[in-house]
């Protein structure tokens, strides 16, 4: 035996005794001969890429095709081994492996090529799970080894895991490969906010611990007394997921993390219901959070008790659980079973399998592919559909039909067929009628009432509550169609209303260079399908206000660039020298200089000087956004240089990024203030994803003090970056 497959072979052994090693043997020997002269960006021998995601497969339990198929899974993308080879040589079932899960070509056309990839591995999927499976792995070896790849790449890559595979990992399952590719697409993704996390985790563990300890050992204990044999161990922590719970559930990092999770395993699902009943008699469970994914097993086939209750020092305990196949099956998901055929589906209350009825969102998901011709469209649908929870909800025949969590009646008309969700006009939920926009709970009975009308078509309003995919493609195509005119007019109405909101000079920002460079970044082909996109919701026209005035260098340096190109106005009272601003004028010591303001230029920065008309000199640094536009104007240019006194004055800008907790700001302005800086303004703004953004201005007189104020700021709790801002590109 070739002694590079025995480590591979010790684990198949372990995992699945039954496996035909010598077939595997043979798919190594040929897949190693193809790629004999490849690298990796690594610089090791490429075919440790197709042995590294054989081994994650086969520590999951898959079955010696599934194996085969991973280290042959680019031969034929990569070397001169055809399909039409492969099958000869291994036959059908590891060939249409092979096939589903290659990519469509080498050739790489942007986004659509990669959606296109999606979709096909999705078709594959839905014919054999085991696709998914060893695109899974492929990706998690991918994660690994990311390293070597260029930084665009990686940050390519990430986002697509994110989004998309671990997602899919979760929908099969396979939480070991979920949290993995989690916690590598976040670091490589997000290295300062990970690190943050990292950190605060690493403080507070030693006192976490020895609590832990002392629940599991009482835990222990009086399951012991019970006389029901039971494993009790802690639940492992994971970057991503603490991170997650800080956005999900709203609350600070300390609240979360001092939540202690408990796994108990036991040997049967009397003993689940028995060890239970153990630890209620205990303490006290906490009203609400009792889950009996059990009986009632999740869509991904977890089964599990889930309760929480007030352990001791009065602090919460969350506790799984759940018997050791089931533990088995919440690891390793449908890769668990690798008899396929007989046993992929959703265990029922006895911990048995039902054939089939997992595969049923894989199989929507194939009908809802044909249905949309963009590859675009299509994958964003299946990010928004991977990330949700599902509702279940019956037609009035009783079938049962799964929708996205706050699914709305126009969901489930849409989900039953398109010309039910355009004809829509009235729904009734548990025989009462409802609003169209209602949110349709668990085991609710949907009857729909359609109208006959030949003009009878969707509401723009519904793109506003609809929660699945493909209501929303749905809506959008039939808008798309029919009122492409009338949504040129609302989103040039829309993008003028967001102006005039916020006080901007109209004329001036909705000039067709401007907007056009905008409509081309944005990959619209023109003005007119910037305005439609805006018209139909797909792109919000605060965002199009918002990029405009970014790429003119933000709100104050329009606002100056406007009162620069104004009337001529007269000075009150005599200008002044520029001694006070710390910078003269070449060949005029005795005018009014100012420091300009959306860049807070301050010494050691490159400047230049602009004559503004009525203002005196205002000074930039000299790679300010401003300054190509002020280079339109060079008569008006003129020389300056720093000259500082003592009593100068300069303004600086610093923005403060930070992982949202109550008390930041009074934590961030506190700092500043035992720094010595007086602080001028302030704005903070928080993200859907739990990130501060806090920006602040001051005044310092000696510039090299900076450094000492942006390292007192990063020290605290939460800070992972704190940079000078200014017009530059930051």
């Amino acid at each position: 035996m070739n002694p590079v497959l025995e480590p591979l072979f010790r684990t198949v052994r372990a995992t699945h005794p039954k496996a035909d090693l010598r077939v595997i043997e043979r798919a190594y020997d040929v897949a190693a001969y193809h790629h004999r002269d490849q690298k990796r960006k690594s610089g090791d021998p490429y075919i440790t890429h197709p042995l590294a995601v054989a081994t994650i497969l086969a520590e999951l339990g898959t079955d010696d095709e599934t194996l085969c198929a991973a280290l042959l899974h680019d031969t034929v993308e990569d070397t001169a081994y055809s399909l039409d080879e492969l099958r000869g040589d291994f036959g059908e079932t590891i060939a249409s492996l092979v096939d589903g899960v290659t990519k469509l070509d080498k050739v790489k056309f942007g986004d659509a090529a990669q959606a296109e990839t999606v979709r096909k591995m999705v078709v594959a999927m839905s014919r054999d799970i085991r696709v998914l499976i060893i695109k899974l792995a492929d990706r998690l070896h991918n994660m690994r080894t990311m390293r070597y790849l260029p930084e665009h790449k990686r940050h390519q890559k990430s986002r697509e895991t994110l989004e998309i595979f671990a997602p899919l990992a979760h929908r099969l399952g396979m939480n070991t490969i979920k949290w993995e590719l989690e916690d590598l697409a976040f670091a490589m993704l997000y290295p300062k906010r990970y690190d943050e996390i990292a950190r605060m985790v690493s403080e507070r563990a030693p006192r976490r611990d020895l609590f832990l300890q002392e629940v599991i050992e009482k835990v222990s204990g009086d399951l012991r007394e019970a006389k029901i044999r039971a494993v009790v161990k802690g639940r492992p922590k994971h970057y991503y997921s603490v991170y997650q719970k800080m956005i999900a559930r709203d609350v600070a990092f300390d609240d979360i993390y001092d939540l202690v999770g408990i796994r108990v395993l036991v040997d049967s699902v009397r003993d689940c219901y028995a060890a239970l009943g153990t630890i209620h008699a205990r303490w006290n469970p906490v009203p609400g959070r009792f889950k009996d994914y059990i009986a009632m097993p999740k869509f991904n086939m977890y089964q599990s008790l889930h309760t929480t209750v007030i352990g001791p020092e009065g602090k919460p305990v969350e506790l799984q659980i759940r018997t050791h196949a089931m533990h088995h099956r919440a690891e390793y998901g449908v890769a668990a079973h690798w008899k396929y055929k007989e046993e992929v589906g959703t265990p029922g209350p006895t911990g048995k399998v039902k054939p089939g009825s997992d595969m049923a969102w894989l199989r929507q998901l194939l009908d809802w592919q044909k249905e949309t011709s963009d590859p675009g469209e299509f994958l964003e649908s299946l990010r928004f559909d991977l990330s949700v929870s599902e509702v279940y909800v019956f037609t009035p025949k009783g079938q049962v039909i799964a929708l996205p969590e706050g699914a709305t009646p126009v969901d489930f008309a849409y989900a039953v067929h398109t010309e039910v969700g355009h004809r829509c006009i009235g729904a009734r939920v548990n025989g009462r009628l409802v609003p169209l926009e209602s949110r349709l709970g668990n085991g609710d009975t949907v009857e729909i009432f359609t109208s006959k009308s030949p003009d009878a078509g969707p509401s723009r309003d519904w793109l506003k509550f609809v929660k699945s995919g493909r209501a929303r493609n749905k809506i959008r195509q039939w808008f798309s169609k029919e009122r492409r005119e009338t949504a040129i007019e609302a989103g040039k109405e829309a993008i003028g209303r967001a102006m005039r909101k916020q006080g901007l000079p109209l004329q001036r920002l909705m000039s067709g260079e401007a907007l056009l460079a905008l409509a081309r970044d944005l990959r619209y082909p023109d003005v007119s399908a910037l305005y439609a996109a805006v018209g139909e919701g797909h792109v919000a026209a605060q965002a199009v206000v918002q990029k405009l005035v970014a790429s003119i260098g933000g709100v104050d340096s329009a606002e100056e660039d406007i009162a620069e190109t104004s009337l001529p106005t007269r000075l009150r009272g005599r200008p002044r020298g520029g001694g006070g601003a710390g910078v003269v004028v070449a060949g005029d010591a005795d005018v009014w200089v100012r420091l300009s303001k959306c860049c807070t230029p301050v010494p050691g920065d490159e400047i230049v000087g602009f004559v503004t008309r009525g203002h005196g000199v205002s000074v930039h640094r000299a790679d300010c956004t401003n300054v190509q536009q002020l280079k339109t104007q060079p008569d008006r240019l003129v020389d300056v240089s720093w000259s500082p006194s003592d009593d100068s004055v300069f303004l600086v800008a610093i923005q403060v990024e930070a992982l949202d907790r109550p008390r930041l700001l009074s934590d961030v302005t506190r700092t500043l203030s035992d720094q010595h800086v007086n602080i001028l303004s302030a704005s903070v703004t928080t993200s859907r994803d739990r990130v501060a953004v806090s920006k602040f201005t001051f005044e310092m007189g000696d510039p090299k003090h900076l450094g000492h104020v942006l390292k007192a700021v990063r020290s605290i709790q939460g800070v992972f970056d704190v940079y000078r801002v200014s017009g530059a590109s930051g």
